[in-house]
């Protein structure tokens, strides 16, 4: 019986198990196997119940399997395999970085990447080499967008993946990577108080559109000093408040023998508390209204004008 390592298993264990080309062609075509890449399968039920994400990382394990040589995990691949958000990003090749003087190139499914690495760089998942994730954010900042980068170090700061510092001081031994520019103003602009991708985007989005930053995780309090509410944006010289709705926020809210709507309702209920308490405005943003970036900032301006 195959057994799958990390979840893959290669084509040459599977003949010292005593499956022939003929055996592994017929698990193919039955839908039991999935090849993930050139000599390396995974289990067919696996692969289809597999999230994009997840099916990266299955290929990342492919990869290491069946590359020569010893190379960790870097930049998108090693975010994922280290638990940190990641937006944006190309998902159909695996990053990796070569340990030993190898040359760089790339694949169908892999990029092989140079540079130098320190033992203190280096850490296991599982067991997997991975970049750590200070290195692993700067790295994938330098080959994605500002917004994609800024969500990977926002999350990773609030998770207490890495300190700000941590990541300011790796930089500053890397400032003459292909990138840097970008990774300089992904490090300006990184804040780990954002809770989600979402209200990261929104950030980058109000400060693209020109609209000033907002205070992060604002509290309410009434009368009496009780904390109300906290937005996930706030103007408060304003009196404009914000939130990001994205589609799990309100899952995160359900209290036992809860439904989503009854969630919603005390949303609601605690956006009137603010607007009474306040005397101010509230304004909602979900994942499509980051598509019309212009249109969505015009909204949130036409708010901060009427307060003003």
């Amino acid at each position: 019986m195959i057994t799958a390592i990390e979840g893959v298993f290669l084509r040459r264990e599977a003949r010292e198990l005593g499956y022939d080309d003929k055996a592994v062609i017929a698990a193919m075509r039955a839908r039991l196997w999935h090849r993930v890449r050139h000599g390396a399968y995974c289990f067919a039920d696996d692969w289809a119940s597999q999230t994009p994400e997840q099916r990266h990382l299955t290929l990342a394990k492919a990869v290491l399997r069946t590359t020569p040589g010893p190379v960790a995990l870097s930049h998108t691949t090693a975010l994922l395999a280290l638990g940190i958000a990641v937006w944006g990003a190309d998902l159909r090749r695996v990053h990796v970085t070569r340990l030993d003087n190898g040359a760089g190139r790339v694949e169908r499914d892999v990029q092989h990447h140079v540079g130098l690495t320190s033992d203190s760089e280096l850490v296991r998942v599982g067991l997997l080499p991975v970049m750590n994730v200070a290195r692993a954010v700067l790295e994938f900042a330098s080959i994605v967008s500002v917004e994609s980068g800024l969500v990977s170090a926002d999350h990773a700061l609030h998770v207490q993946a890495c300190s700000a510092d941590e990541l300011r001081a790796r930089f500053d031994t890397l400032n003459h990577w292909r990138g840097s520019q970008k990774i300089h103003v992904v490090l300006h602009h990184m804040d780990g108080r954002a809770e989600s991708p979402g209200e990261t985007r929104s950030r980058f989005m109000f400060w693209r559109q020109g609209l000033p930053a907002p205070e992060l995780q604002f509290e309410v309090y009434d009368a009496n000093g009780v904390l109300i509410a906290t937005t996930d944006f706030a103007w408060p010289e304003h009196r404009v408040f914000g939130e990001f709705d994205g589609r799990v926020k309100y899952g995160r809210y359900l209290r036992v023998g809860e439904e989503a709507g009854d969630a919603v309702f005390r949303e609601k209920r605690r956006e009137d508390l603010v607007r009474a308490i306040t005397g101010g405005a509230f304004g909602r943003l979900v994942w499509e209204d980051l598509r019309h970036p212009a249109e969505t900032a015009e909204r949130f301006r036409n708010l901060l004008r009427r307060a003003a």
